[in-house]
C-alpha cells in the first residue's frame, strides 16, 4: 500500500523547492511567513549569517482571533514598521510553501502598503 504524504509534508516539499531560489542577504533579507490554524508569524531573516533580524506574530499583538485575514494584515503592518525602524526597506518574499492567497496575500499587501518593498 502506498502511503500518502500529509498536507504539511507536501507544503515543506514546496518550501524546499522555493528556498532553492529565494535567498536572503544582508542588503535584501528574506521575509518568511508561517501560518497555523490559530496564528500567523512573519520573520525577516538574513540567510548569510542565519539570524532573524525582525519578527512579528499575531500572538504578540494579543488579537482575539489570530487566524484570519484581518490579523494577517495587522501582522504585515507590524513587521513593516519594525523593519523600517531597523533600516530594512527592501526584502525578498518567501511564502513558505503556502499559496499566495488569503492570509499570506493579506500579510504581504499590508507590508507593501506600509512601505516595505518586494
Amino acid at each position: 500500500m502506498i502511503k500518502k504524504e500529509s498536507r504539511n509534508q507536501m507544503r515543506l516539499t514546496r518550501h524546499e523547492r522555493v528556498r532553492e531560489t529565494v535567498k536572503g542577504t544582508a542588503t535584501k533579507p528574506r521575509l518568511n511567513v508561517f501560518r497555523s490554524n490559530k496564528n500567523i508569524t512573519a520573520q525577516i531573516i538574513d540567510d548569510e549569517t542565519g539570524t532573524t533580524l525582525v519578527s512579528a506574530s499575531s500572538m504578540e499583538l494579543n488579537l482575539k482571533n489570530g487566524g484570519n485575514k484581518e490579523a494577517a494584515a495587522k501582522v504585515g503592518e507590524k513587521i513593516a514598521d519594525k523593519a523600517i525602524k531597523a533600516g530594512i526597506k527592501s526584502v525578498v518574499f518567501d511564502r513558505g510553501g503556502y499559496l499566495y492567497h488569503g492570509r499570506v496575500a493579506s500579510l504581504a499587501e499590508a507590508a507593501r502598503n506600509k512601505g516595505l518593498e518586494f
